[in-house]
């Protein structure tokens, strides 16, 4: 079941406008230089943009794969285990993480061009 990094990297370079750079010596994905995505110094987490508001549900239904620290706890990220996690799982939460931070337009012109 484990994702590797460069799985991580391939999905989330795919997505309109997401760029590589290192934040805090580790890689992380932006776009319109905002962090949707970094993987953490342990090497195997991937903090990734996500609603507080929505985390509580998504924390119940995969209890094994994500999590939040109380480093993140205030903040709209939740953590996804890359070893215990699937593709699609990862897939999903970057996609959704690149639509928090990506713009309107963007969204719009990809969601077009997916059908």
């Amino acid at each position: 079941m484990a994702v590797s990094f460069a799985v991580v990297r391939q999905i989330a370079l795919a997505l309109p406008g997401v760029e590589e750079r290192p934040c805090h010596a580790t890689p992380a994905f932006y776009v319109r230089k905002k962090i949707l995505g970094r993987l953490q110094e342990d090497g195997e987490t991937l903090s990734l943009a996500f609603p507080k508001a929505e985390r509580a549900a998504l924390l119940e239904r995969w209890p094994d794969v994500l999590s939040v620290t109380p480093h993140f706890q205030n903040y709209d990220y939740v953590l996804v285990n890359l070893h215990a996690a699937n593709e699609a799982l990862v897939r999903e939460r970057l996609e959704g993480a690149w639509r928090m931070k990506a713009a309107k337009q963007a969204v719009a012109e990809y969601d077009a061009k997916r059908g």
